[in-house]
């Protein structure tokens, strides 16, 4: 039997599952989002469907730069990068990315780091360094699409198809043909939940997919259920923002 595929491409990198926010910061966002006007052209999000932790992708904050190295070193923790960037970053973090202001790699650098990581964050000691000091270094995260730099737009809901043949196939092509000038050239998310209310996340139901992809589409087929069986999904695509 095939196995669950969930597979989101963003801008040519693969990422794993992300770990789904907290209520009450997801809530925040949902409310901060909401609260920007319409633009002309512009895809809108269903307010009442935020079921972004069910998307298996990531995507990259913009960089921070809290500290800097004149006082025993460079220290871009999350503790002290939360407080002065409320809500910028996400509870759970998949990743840390830190270079030098120039955009040097940290560990292309000859200086040793002494903490890199998604608990605590970035921290370069001036003592241990062979010159005595630490580049001047700026930090970012990976997390869900709410808190990156690169801006999506969601486009509507489709659903094209039903699981009373072979099972529910809500192919990018298919979606495509049907909804002429809906769908961006090239979407970098996608996501899937149930077609009646409550609408739950396809992830989260424990059934087999074997199509789960931006560039593809969502298939699920009947023979790869325990059940013989796919309920009836319906998807939407995340798609760059235009201006």
């Amino acid at each position: 039997m095939i196995k669950l595929v969930c597979i989101a491409i963003v801008a040519g990198l693969v990422f794993d599952l992300v770990e789904p926010m907290e209520k009450n910061q997801m809530n925040s966002l949902s409310a901060r989002f909401s609260k920007r006007p319409p633009r002309p052209g512009h895809i809108q999000r269903e307010p009442e469907l935020e079921v972004y932790s069910s998307v298996p992708i990531q995507c990259w904050t913009e960089w921070f730069n809290s500290d800097n190295p004149s006082r025993g070193g460079d220290q871009e923790t999350l503790s002290k990068l939360r407080r002065q960037y409320p809500e910028e970053i996400c509870l759970n973090p998949a990743g840390i990315e830190a270079t030098t202001l120039s955009g040097t790699p940290a560990d292309k650098t000859e200086d040793k780091i002494f903490k890199s990581d998604t608990t605590t964050g970035f921290i370069c000691r001036n003592r241990d360094q062979k010159h005595g000091k630490c580049n001047d270094y700026r930090v970012r995260f990976s997390c869900p699409p709410p808190y990156c730099s690169k801006k999506v737009c969601w486009t509507d809901w489709f659903d094209r198809d039903n699981p009373s043949g072979t099972g529910d196939w809500e192919t990018l092509s298919s979606l495509r043909n049907e909804n002429r000038g809906k769908i961006c050239e090239s979407p970098w998310f996608i996501e899937a939940v149930t077609k009646d209310s409550p609408y739950t996340p396809a992830i989260q139901t424990g059934e087999n997919f074997y199509m789960f992809s931006p560039t593809q589409g969502f298939v699920c087929r009947q023979r790869d259920q325990s059940s013989k069986t796919c309920l009836d999904y319906k998807v939407r695509f995340g798609c760059p923002c235009t201006e």
